[in-house]
């Protein structure tokens, strides 16, 4: 699904953030990515999500060399991959249940059963009585569980999340963690960047390790079959 060989990543002219990664991660497949602040793990997920390119090496996403894909072609891709931002992404002037139904009006769903939908998973994470809100009404943790919602309602093949519980209490941040452990169960292959320990040790899912821009290989035992690693170069 997620395929990184030598790959290097800049902003502009500057130094590189991110050096020779190398790794293979399998479909259907749950990691955490840790590392210190600084260490590259947004800048990671900026490629994943095709947000930015890398300045070397080869990126293939569900099975597709990403220098190859024509421009045209890429909205669709960026619409088979979920992502939870630091900063939430929503828009202000549109309510908790819009926000979240965008990626399935976007897909071309109905707008009934896109709404049942929509409602039945902001109640779950806790957001009934805030269904007609709008983002600035919002606490920073009621933000989240929207922009968490609004990633995993279309069911990507790769969600991406950058701190998904960040903003949230330990239940709450629990619960979103088994909102995802539950998609990940239907197939969505799942990376979720993190500087929580106490997270990565409840949910006890294959971890890899960024430090300075390289990746240092994982930092609990990798499952065989569902990952490879490979050493920086």
């Amino acid at each position: 699904m997620i395929r990184f060989e030598n790959v290097g990543m800049r902003y502009g002219a500057g130094p590189e953030v991110l050096q020779d990664v190398s790794f293979t991660l399998a479909e259907g497949s749950f990691h955490f990515i840790t590392g210190p602040s600084g260490a590259g793990k947004s800048s990671l997920l900026r490629l994943l999500s095709l947000a930015h390119s890398p300045s070397r090496g080869l990126v293939t996403l569900m099975g597709r060399d990403m220098a190859s894909v024509p421009r045209r072609e890429l909205p669709a891709l960026r619409r088979r991959i979920g992502v939870v931002f630091q900063d939430f992404r929503l828009l202000d002037h549109l309510t908790a249940v819009e926000n979240v139904a965008l990626p399935l009006r976007i897909a071309g769903g109905r707008d009934g059963r896109i709404l049942d939908h929509v409602r039945e998973l902001l109640r779950w994470v806790g957001l009934g009585d805030k269904l007609e809100a709008r983002p600035p009404t919002l606490s920073g943790g009621e933000q989240q569980r929207v922009a968490i919602a609004r990633a995993v309602i279309n069911r990507p093949d790769i969600l991406l999340a950058d701190e998904p519980t960040g903003n949230v209490d330990e239940a709450m941040g629990w619960r979103l963690l088994h909102l995802l452990e539950e998609l990940n169960k239907l197939g969505t292959t799942v990376l979720v960047a993190t500087h929580s320990e106490p997270l990565i040790r409840r949910f006890a899912h294959a971890t890899l390790h960024l430090d300075q821009g390289r990746l240092l290989g994982p930092a609990g035992e990798l499952a065989m079959g569902e990952a490879a690693i490979g050493e920086p170069a």
